[in-house]
């Protein structure tokens, strides 16, 4: 009898062991293993008023994760940094994507591994830092899946990881005003006549490459960009556009060759036409 009970007593305390396991909420760490990705982050060190972090997401092969606008379909990163301690501000650099079609559409992705870069300023110079991030981004191979990290990181120093930032933020495009003349440059835009609102973009790329433009405006624009009809020029289409707007509206045009990026602000109307 009393065997039996002590079997009943260990199995109800296991039982109440594995509930109190499971009622614990889940430490952030620096890293976390989800949908085919692992997401973790790096430090890399002090850099003037800043430090240097980075959010790095590595792909199973054949797998893709999105940029900050992520094309005709799919899920753009969101970072939530409420968590963290003596950070005054974060600020995402993007390096530019790739341009990736399939039967879904056109999307601007990264794939295999992508760096992240974050410039952090702290509250306080002379107190330790901790970022504590509720990251959440898309990861897709024939269909877009959501995947969340929760993640923590005491910068110190230690740059283990600088070069790997730095090389992430050599990717970021260039700020460069419109008609720039360099290797790459957007030269100029104009419209053209169709069923929607479109226009003409007109680019100057180094000889060999293959160029990429990705354009973006406010929340609710939607635009698509077509291969180089005459290796020169891009013909950009508004798909979708709010009903009511005034204008000047904001347009980002970001052109990769090879291994340079460039990103161009431009102004349109209310009816989509270059201003």
């Amino acid at each position: 009898m009393a065997s039996m009970f002590r079997a009943a007593s260990v199995a109800f305390f296991c039982i109440l062991s594995i509930a109190v396991a499971d009622a614990q909420p889940i430490k952030p760490s620096a890293s976390t293993q989800g949908f085919h990705s692992r997401a973790r982050l790096i430090g890399g060190g002090q850099q003037g008023e800043h430090w240097l972090a980075g959010i790095e997401i590595t792909l199973d092969q054949g797998f893709k994760t999105y940029w900050r606008t992520p094309g005709d379909s799919g899920l753009p990163p969101r970072f939530d940094w409420s968590g963290s301690e003596n950070v005054a501000s974060t600020e995402i650099r993007w390096p530019a994507p790739k341009r990736h079609e399939d039967a879904a559409g056109v999307a601007y992705v990264y794939g295999k591994q992508a760096v992240i870069p974050v410039l952090v300023k702290p509250k306080d110079p002379t107190k330790p830092i901790r970022l504590v991030l509720a990251l959440e981004y898309g990861v897709c191979k024939d269909i877009c899946i959501p995947a969340n990290a929760d993640l923590t990181l005491d910068l110190s120093g230690a740059d283990s990881e600088r070069k790997a930032i730095e090389a992430a933020l050599a990717k970021v495009p260039l700020l460069q005003k419109l008609g720039a003349q360099a290797d790459l440059s957007i030269l100029s835009i104009a419209p053209v006549a169709g069923d929607k609102p479109a226009f003409t973009v007109t680019i100057q790329a180094p000889p060999g490459t293959k160029p990429a433009l990705f354009p973006e405006g406010p929340e609710n624009w939607f635009f698509s960009a077509s291969h180089p009809a005459e290796g020169d020029r891009f013909t950009v289409t508004i798909e979708e556009k709010p009903k009511d707007v005034s204008g000047p509206v904001p347009l980002h045009l970001t052109l990769v060759a090879g291994d340079k990026a460039v990103e161009t602000e431009v102004s349109l109307d209310e009816n989509g036409k270059p201003r």
